[in-house]
């Protein structure tokens, strides 16, 4: 498949045309970028750990029911998707109290939540992506009533899985933002990506960090925490 003109470049992919309108090819950067784009840096190999681990674990998902955008990887960074209209929502899912949950409600990071928590935030960078809740994207007409309920059930479906399959490797999957986005027929799948950038994932046994969070709060030891969870989860 040929990679035709650049449609689009974001934080950590960009995204270009190919021979077939129904399918682009997505390439995964070592860009990274926290605290709404004030911080900016490169993880080396970032992209590739990205890529391959996005791939897989939607794979995953598709095998146990979850649409998803994924169609063909085509290289270590390069991959064909269906193409998309991305609903304006970011798509957040909490298991245990962190990040910007823990400083808005005053709770403890670490603290396990009585049950998975769901927040939706408008995806708007001008705004800064605030926090909205469906009442919100219904009078914005971001979405629909029947697209929230279908995103709302997928996201905890998505928790599910991946919190089960995760822990087989010993990690814990903290939270995690997803992206959904329409099909041209309008049905809703599952799409961006799911990688160590937009999860927590905190070693089950130490509770060591495993993700992004190494390079937002200058601890140190991304590209090697990025390629720990590749490791673990495809064997090399």
């Amino acid at each position: 498949m040929k990679k035709l003109e650049q449609l689009y470049e974001g934080k950590a992919k960009k995204v270009f045309a190919t021979e077939d309108p129904a399918l682009v090819i997505v390439d995964y950067k070592d860009d990274a970028t926290a605290g709404d784009g004030a911080k900016k840096g490169t993880i080396r190999g970032k992209g590739v750990v990205n890529n391959r681990l996005s791939n897989n674990l939607m794979k995953m998902l598709e095998e146990k029911g979850i649409p998803t955008h994924f169609v063909e990887e085509l290289s270590e960074r390069e991959t064909v998707v269906k193409k998309v209209e991305i609903v304006p929502l970011e798509v957040i899912v909490r298991n245990v109290a962190a990040g910007s949950f823990t400083k808005r409600l005053g709770v403890a990071e670490g603290t396990v939540l009585k049950a998975p928590t769901l927040e939706f935030s408008y995806k708007n960078d001008d705004l800064h992506d605030p926090l909205i809740n469906h009442y919100h994207a219904l009078a914005l007409e971001l979405a629909t009533q029947e697209e929230i309920d279908t995103i709302s059930d997928y996201a905890f479906r998505i928790n599910k899985i991946l919190s089960e399959y995760l822990l087989g490797f010993n990690i814990r999957l903290i939270d995690f933002k997803l992206e959904f986005g329409r099909l041209a027929d309008g049905t809703i799948v599952l799409a961006d990506e799911i990688s160590p950038d937009t999860c927590r994932f905190w070693d089950a046994t130490t509770g060591a960090h495993l993700d992004k969070d190494l390079f937002r709060r200058d601890l140190g030891g991304e590209e090697e925490a990025y390629k720990e969870v590749m490791s673990r989860l495809l064997g090399e």
